[in-house]
């Protein structure tokens, strides 16, 4: 099979750990203390989105009005929550399968980045010990535009040297997806396929991802058009 260099970009919450409990529950403490009853339903919403917007979103539902100073303070009590859940975190939160796939790449010789909305990507990376495997991290520092723009894959195609459609994202969110399409990068779905309906390819999880599958990517002809 004829290959070349691939660039393989992940998403952090729900593709390589499961942090998508922790945000809900900071979220859900500081919706409650703002008099919200704040849905795993609407917590979907969040996902693949910037902390600003998820708290626009969060105050839409609740019909709440802030001043920024109030926006602010909301902005870092979640966080601080959030980074108490994953303080505690190790590598038993990594999803199945992960490693594998990471450890495959990285044996060919594949430029591999990370491409999240979370500006606590780098601990948690370092946390679960993942980080080496990265060449990259394009993070929520790093960005001004949330997802579905591509900003935050088409700079970590940058920082790989890498064109866009020579590039394969790895995505569970819906804007994520949408973004990756946006960037003109093969899109892999992780996730629910009745949701990640525009995703190139679909699997329920890494499990479901063989080294076979990994090699038809590599090939010019299903990257690059």
């Amino acid at each position: 099979m004829k290959t070349q260099k691939v660039g393989f970009i992940f998403d952090l919450d729900g593709v390589i750990v499961d942090t998508a409990k922790y945000h809900y529950l900071a979220w859900k403490k500081l919706a409650n203390e703002l008099g919200i009853d704040f849905t795993h339903e609407q917590n979907e919403m969040f996902k693949g989105v910037s902390r600003k917007r998820c708290l626009e979103i969060l105050l839409d539902i609740g019909g709440i009005a802030a001043t920024k100073e109030q926006f602010d303070t909301w902005m870092v009590d979640k966080n601080i929550d959030y980074l108490a859940y994953i303080e505690k975190m190790d590598a038993s939160e990594i999803l199945p399968d992960v490693p594998r796939i990471l450890k495959y790449l990285k044996d060919k010789g594949m430029p591999i980045a990370l491409g999240s909305a979370s500006k606590n990507a780098r601990p948690i990376l370092e946390k679960v010990n993942l980080l080496h495997y990265f060449d990259s991290i394009v993070d929520g520092n790093s960005v001004t535009k949330a997802k579905p723009d591509p900003e935050v894959f088409i700079m970590a195609a940058n920082n790989l040297n890498m064109s866009p459609n020579q590039c394969v994202v790895f995505e569970d969110a819906v804007a994520g997806i949408e973004a990756a399409n946006n960037a003109g990068m093969v899109s892999v779905g992780i996730g629910h396929e009745d949701i990640l309906v525009e995703a190139k390819y679909n699997f329920q999880d890494f499990t479901e991802i063989d080294n076979s599958f990994l090699d038809k990517l590599l090939s010019i002809e299903q990257v690059v058009k």
